[in-house]
């Protein structure tokens, strides 16, 4: 068996949370940037993370076309004036740390090429002593993402992530060389390099006795913190303590135990708000997949913000941290391929050397359905990234997600050899037949449909060498556009892939949607996987002809809504999908029973004519009610609804807050099929950030203060300012009473 056994930790001095106060060692160079895209003479202010793509509109002649959203790329400019006092300039080291900038930067400071970098998710620093003089000084940061297609999702465009200014002792630290080794688990070996003024390097360790540890995990993830020094620069640092080991026969045990891996796969960016990073809405990407009974997330297919690997250790998710989508062979003109030869080596360093000390990080991939994978060649690119991963830390497997199209699965043997756990795209009804060729080979499936949640569930359960299932997607994102989609007569046909789709700009296949929302299969799989999470829920099959008939896709499922609003159809058959982790169901309708049923498959099906009125299916046990849901006709429109995700903002400029809007009934039922124009203002220290739904077809833009609400919702968020105070946010609507949410600024508070 394979084992690791160690003490991780995440660097706190380089990803300091959103809410920590800037130290001297590290500051955040967010605000007040002057933005211009293309041209210089235009220019505005603008606050980090930024995104200009997702500020525009949805152009079905974008030269990003369906990979990208049908949002426009193109050329900008960033530029900021800081100050540095003489004394620090003589006593101290400065850099610049970018976290991302997609892509090809080129960082000038006082007119001088400084440093750069053409990958856009890989983080890099930026020496600036040289440049930098007493006073004033300007950074100018070119950004260029105009060669297109360079993507097969929505990258945004622009300094995306945080830049911090490093200030540090001529002597310092090297924040990346930090690693951890424990030769058991109470004894904690870091080491770390320190750089030296004429650039040497000189080792620094530090050990510590850990008496009773508490062990990292997804359901307790623990972590401890302490500080490494030397000489004058001190490094906070935290750390959790766990072990993994993995193998055919075991499967994967964390912490000793055993534990079956419930993933979805992730692209980087946060819906509404495009991929501005914003550690509030990274941080909510982890919360909305723990609540949908998610343990485990794939950042496909490049590395994440480190906020967003923040929020795993510190919420409890285990990460399969990847580096890149493909290699020399291109998927699009001017895609990673293009960079590989150069920067390989560079860029998956960067990450690994970055992430290697989060405790939830257990697994590294190298590559994403490598196109060349049928050249013997491809072996050799996986050898050269896999062991270059194992140099930088022998503690994790290394996979990358293998996929085919062909009869030819068993020639990529060589290949997936290469790999410590070998990763499975849509092929895991392949693996009994793997298992006898290749008994020793740990499995795991990388990407999956949404709509085979119990295949997959059964294949992880019944096979210890299937060590999880990682669903394509956890949530909906922009780009790869109609992907997961459903559709009727007359419209586009096929796949995303086949043919563009616009409107059709973003993905559908997700378990959340891009207000946040979960959908009904969300439920079904956290109902599977978690015996100790939610056990009855009910939704209703949109009937076949009620709006065309429907055509679903590879990556789609049946559209199934929490409705019992099907006017037209009264009489005619409907069907009602409830999900259950009792033995039994019965549903009710007006208080009459329809019938009950046995659970199969964790899902009780029934098909009713439809009636207005109230649905109420109960979960029996023992011949016992243990638990009922219900869906009920909603009346008339009559108010609009807010509900805040927090009350109570930061005043840093960074905090956000996400406003659920809903179109309710005078009992308070959301109304299914309301449409209704809204209209957003907002007053006091904060802006609106994004308005919109989730409908993927709908192309109005998203940074607007007018948006219609989608199914009976939209989602609103609001940025904070740096200014305390009261936020009053109001949304009307015709025929409705206005609406009214209250919010505080307040100071900055630790999470």
């Amino acid at each position: 068996m394979k084992k690791t056994l160690l003490t991780l930790l995440c660097l706190t001095a380089v990803a300091v949370g959103m809410n920590a106060k800037p130290t001297v060692r590290k500051t955040l160079m967010d605000a007040d940037w002057l933005f211009a895209l293309g041209d210089t003479s235009a220019w505005h202010t603008v606050s980090l993370p930024h995104d200009w793509s997702i500020t525009a509109r949805f152009d079905k002649d974008a030269p990003t076309g369906n990979d990208g959203g049908y949002l426009p790329a193109g050329k900008g400019w960033y530029k900021k004036v800081f100050s540095v006092e003489s004394e620090v300039l003589s006593e101290k080291k400065l850099r610049l740390y970018f976290e991302g900038v997609y892509m090809n930067s080129e960082v000038y400071v006082n007119g001088q090429r400084a440093g750069g970098h053409p990958y856009g998710f890989t983080s890099f620093f930026v020496d600036i002593t040289p440049y930098v003089r007493p006073g004033r000084n300007e950074v100018t940061v070119s950004v260029d993402n105009s060669q297109q297609k360079n993507c097969r999702w929505f990258t945004g465009s622009g300094i995306y992530r945080h830049v911090w200014l490093l200030t540090t002792p001529k002597q310092y630290i090297d924040e990346w060389s930090v690693t951890v080794r424990t030769p058991d688990t109470h004894t904690v070996e870091i080491s770390a390099e320190v750089v030296m003024d004429d650039g040497t390097r000189q080792p620094l360790s530090k050990t510590l006795h850990v008496e009773q540890p508490r062990l990292w995990s997804p359901d307790d993830p623990y972590l401890y913190e302490t500080v490494l020094e030397s000489g004058d620069d001190r490094l906070p640092v935290r750390y959790g303590i766990r072990t993994i080991e993995y193998s055919a026969q075991q499967g994967l045990l964390l912490n000793g135990k055993p534990i079956a891996l419930c993933g979805g796969c992730v692209h980087h960016d946060n819906g509404l708000l495009g991929a501005a990073a914003f550690d509030r809405a990274e941080r909510r990407k982890v919360e909305l997949m723990k609540q949908a009974g998610f343990n485990a997330v794939r950042t496909a297919h490049n590395p994440p913000s480190e906020t967003f690997l923040d929020a795993c250790d510190e919420l409890g998710l285990l990460v399969i941290d990847e580096a890149f989508d493909g290699w020399r062979d291109k998927k699009n003109a001017h895609d990673y391929a293009t960079l590989i030869d150069q920067w390989w080596q560079h860029d998956l360093g960067a990450m690994v050397r970055r992430d290697r000390n989060h405790p939830s990080i257990f697994c590294w991939s190298i590559g994403n359905e490598v196109i060349e994978r049928k050249r013997i060649e491809v072996v050799r690119t996986a050898h050269q990234m896999a062991q270059l991963c194992r140099s930088l830390d022998p503690t994790r497997p290394v996979t990358s997600a293998l996929a085919a199209w062909d009869n030819d699965w068993d020639i990529y043997d060589p290949l997936a050899a290469e790999h410590d756990i070998v990763g499975y795209n849509y092929m895991i009804h392949k693996a009994e037949g793997d298992h006898e060729r290749v008994p020793q080979r740990v499995m795991v499936q990388t990407e999956s449909y949404p709509r085979d949640v119990w295949q997959n569930y059964r294949m992880v359960m019944d096979h210890s060498y299937v060590v999880g299932d990682f669903v394509w997607t956890a949530i909906d994102y922009i780009g790869e556009s109609g992907i997961g989609r459903w559709y009727y007569d007359g419209d586009t046909p096929g796949e995303h892939y086949e043919r563009p789709l616009f409107p059709w700009h973003a993905a559908y296949c997700g378990d959340i949607d891009l207000t946040g929302r979960r959908k009904p299969v969300s439920h079904y799989r956290s109902m599977l996987w978690r015996a100790d999470g939610e056990a009855l829920y009910m939704a209703v099959r949109e009937p076949d002809g009620y709006r065309g008939k429907v055509q679903t896709t590879l990556w789609g499922t049946w559209p199934t809504l929490e409705s019992w609003n099907w006017p037209g159809w009264e009489g005619k058959p409907i069907t009602v999908e409830v999900c259950s982790r009792y033995p039994a169901v019965r549903l009710f309708l007006n208080d009459q029973l329809v019938g009950e049923k046995a659970v199969s498959e964790c899902r009780a099906v029934f098909t009713l004519p439809y009636q207005p009125g109230t649905l109420r299916a109960e979960g029996i046990a023992d011949g016992q009610t243990a638990a009922n849901v219900s869906l009920q006709t909603a009346g008339e429109a009559a108010t609009i609804r807010l509900t805040a995700d927090r009350t109570t903002l930061n005043a840093d400029g960074q905090d956000l807050a996400f406003v659920t809007v809903e179109i309710v009934d005078s009992k308070g039922v959301t109304h299914p099929l309301a449409d209704h124009l809204l209209k957003a203002t907002v007053k006091g220290p904060a802006r609106l950030l994004a308005f919109g739904n989730a409908d993927i077809k709908d192309c109005d833009p998203l940074c607007d203060d007018t948006h219609r609400v989608w199914k009976g919702r939209a989602l609103i968020v609001l940025r904070s300012t740096p200014k305390r105070g009261n936020i009053v946010l109001t949304v009307t609507a015709d025929g409705l009473p206005a609406a009214r949410l209250k919010l505080a600024v307040g100071l900055i508070t630790l999470k």
